[in-house]
């Protein structure tokens, strides 16, 4: 499906009844919507889920500027556009950075939040720019380009409000043998009102994928709690 947004137009897949309690899937960089496809389905028995695809991601618009806080406002923008009022965010990766930033400031938007593998950007590791592929390319390299600049040098206000998210809050870190500082993960939980931290030791940074049998059950668990 696709919906106008002032940016352009971007596109999203649902699953399951229109009327049930609403869920947003946010995927990680270089992906889409797609990502999510072994998991919407289960958690769509009982919810209304969405999965969007970022600007410079998939079937989305690609467009002259990126920015953590444009695909923000591209987030509360589409929910408000599909009437959504609250409902519960699922983030991966980049599209959990974008979680974050989002549950910081519209955090009365949300019933709950959950994050995969993911801690606010925080500066750590190697983000230099690699060479530009040959090729038709999946997601906007520009894209990349400002998302990696952002990563180098991050706003420390991304750290600094998580307080701030008072939503019920799941964080499920990949383990060991992903590439995310898992530290980092019980860091971020650790400032949190309200935070619920599960490692699925053995996923890897792509827990959806790799895992998500185990990623259904924490969430299912934590729903329970």
């Amino acid at each position: 499906m696709k919906i106008s947004l002032e940016a352009g137009e971007f596109h999203y897949v649902e699953y399951g009844e229109q009327g049930a309690p609403p869920m947003v899937l946010v995927h990680g960089m270089g992906w889409s919507s797609s990502t999510w496809e072994q998991v919407a389905p289960t958690l769509a028995k009982t919810r209304r889920v969405i999965a969007l695809d970022l600007r410079g991601h998939g079937e989305s618009v690609w467009t002259p500027t990126y920015s953590f806080e444009q695909m923000r406002d591209d987030l509360l923008e589409f929910a408000d556009r599909l009437g959504l009022g609250k409902f519960l965010l699922c983030g991966h990766s980049m599209g959990a950075s974008v979680a974050w930033l989002f549950a910081e400031r519209y955090v009365d938007r949300l019933t709950g939040l959950v994050i995969v593998d993911a801690a606010p950007p925080d500066g750590e590791g190697d983000w230099t720019v690699p060479p530009k592929p040959e090729g038709e390319l999946i997601a906007d390299w520009e894209m990349l380009t400002a998302i990696y600049g952002q990563q180098a040098k991050p706003d420390p206000a991304w750290w600094t409000d998580l307080p701030k998210i008072t939503v019920p809050t799941l964080i499920v870190g990949g383990g060991s043998t992903s590439k995310v500082p898992q530290e980092s993960l019980a860091a971020a939980a650790k400032l949190l009102p309200d935070a619920t931290l599960v490692t699925v030791e053995g996923a890897g940074h792509h827990v959806q994928t790799a895992k998500p049998a185990e990623l259904l059950a924490a969430i299912e668990q934590w729903v329970k709690d």
